[in-house]
């Protein structure tokens, strides 16, 4: 079972999301996670036609996914699309922005869209959303209360060893745990 991760970050934060979504993969009997950084420019085809799902992530900038991983949307994939090579893959995603909200629902509905134009299959949260209530708190899993993927948020002024919190990268490691075994689920089918 592999999982791919394809990321953007522009400082570290959403690098670190997507480290919580392979220790998560990992997590998984048998499964082996690759992180696949956009900037670096060396984009593993070969090991994204192999993978089994592919998870998204970007930074929110201005309600948006980063300019590099729409590049990479845009641009890089379309052999890929026009060869439909990631049809029936599980897709997922993850973003974070500095601000609570930030429109990152936004981002997370650009990342849908792109795998449904692939034909991939989405898999979201199945977690009711944390510190929903008067006995929630910060340290909630989905703290920020999402189901189309995980939205997580950094503090501006915190560097990437401090943001985004310990919840919001749990909430990522849970997803990608959810993944594989639906991924899984869907080979033994």
């Amino acid at each position: 079972m592999l999982v791919c991760i394809v990321y953007d970050s522009g400082h570290g934060h959403t690098q670190k999301q997507a480290e919580a979504v392979a220790e998560g993969v990992r997590r998984a009997a048998g499964a082996e996670a690759q992180l696949i950084a956009v900037a670096d420019g060396n984009i593993p085809w070969d090991r994204l036609a192999e993978s089994d799902a592919i998870v998204f992530g970007s930074p929110t900038y201005n309600g948006t996914v980063s300019a590099r991983l729409k590049k990479f949307m845009e641009d890089s994939t379309h052999p890929t699309w026009v060869r439909q090579t990631w049809r029936n893959k599980i897709a997922a995603g993850f973003t974070n922005s500095g601000a609570q909200h930030g429109d990152k629902l936004n981002s997370l509905v650009s990342m849908a869209l792109f795998a449904a134009q692939h034909g991939m299959i989405w898999v979201g949260l199945d977690l009711m959303p944390g510190n929903s209530s008067s006995t929630g708190s910060v340290y909630d899993l989905n703290r920020l209360g999402s189901w189309l993927g995980v939205v997580t948020q950094s503090n501006t002024d915190q560097a990437a060893d401090i943001a985004p919190i310990k919840s919001d990268l749990a909430t990522a490691a849970y997803l990608g745990r959810r993944v594989t075994e639906t991924a899984r689920r869907l080979q033994a089918a």
